[in-house]
């Protein structure tokens, strides 16, 4: 997915210059890569951001940075920083991209269906990895990954290597990753009658010796 947002140019850096632009209803951010090393300042439209981050592509979206002279930049957002209160938008990074050479990013992984080891069996789906690292083109990036898991059953599972189909990435992650299982549930034991009975003396036997001293307490206490 490629959309397009509008960015402005600005001088000012440090924390006085970020609050009066957040004040002002505008998001601090700086482009990297490209020929500046050092990053580009700028700032954004924390709403027109936050619609990319809800969007099916997410931070994986690519996006046309038009600043004020009018050139659009190639971009992914980097890093973002939020209010660990509010969770507003603080602060966010955006990387310049060379459209020619591929990139590494994370893509989240989406199951689908229902195992037959859930229906039949009364197992677990135990999804262990949710994203994974995948190398491809910028114009590339996949949305997401979908594995089927409706013919898992207990024991049964799925491994990167195994995602089959015709995809413009390969992965980065450990091919041998497994990804998803369906486990047996967990039986918890039920501990037997004498050893409840033993713990439930004991627990009385307890509670007596403690009010006992209590009670030796007070009587310290008011003499």
């Amino acid at each position: 997915m490629q959309v397009t947002l509008t960015a402005e140019a600005r001088t000012g850096r440090g924390k006085n210059e970020a609050r009066r632009l957040r004040r002002s209803g505008k998001l601090p951010a700086v482009v990297y890569g490209g020929e500046d090393s050092v990053g580009i300042p700028v700032s954004v439209d924390p709403k027109a951001l936050l619609e990319i981050f809800h969007s099916d592509s997410g931070v994986n979206t690519l996006i046309d940075l038009l600043v004020d002279d009018g050139n659009a930049k190639q971009v992914l957002v980097k890093e973002f920083q939020v209010h660990p209160v509010s969770s507003e938008l603080l602060h966010v990074d955006f990387y310049r991209l060379a459209l020619d050479k591929k990139i590494t990013v994370a893509v989240p992984i989406v199951l689908k269906g229902e195992s037959l080891g859930v229906k039949q069996e009364g197992g677990l789906v135990d999804f262990i990895h949710r994203e994974v690292q995948v190398e491809c083109m910028p114009t590339e990036i996949p949305e997401k990954i979908e594995i089927d898991i409706s013919d898992l059953m207990i024991g049964q599972g799925v491994r990167l290597h195994e995602v089959s189909g015709d995809f413009p990435w390969s992965p980065v992650s450990d091919p041998d990753t497994l990804l998803v299982h369906v486990i047996a549930p967990k039986v918890e034991e039920e501990p037997e009658e004498e050893e409840v009975a033993e713990g439930e003396a004991e627990g009385g036997e307890s509670e007596q010796v403690e009010k006992g001293k209590a009670g030796e307490g007070e009587n310290s206490s008011e003499s």
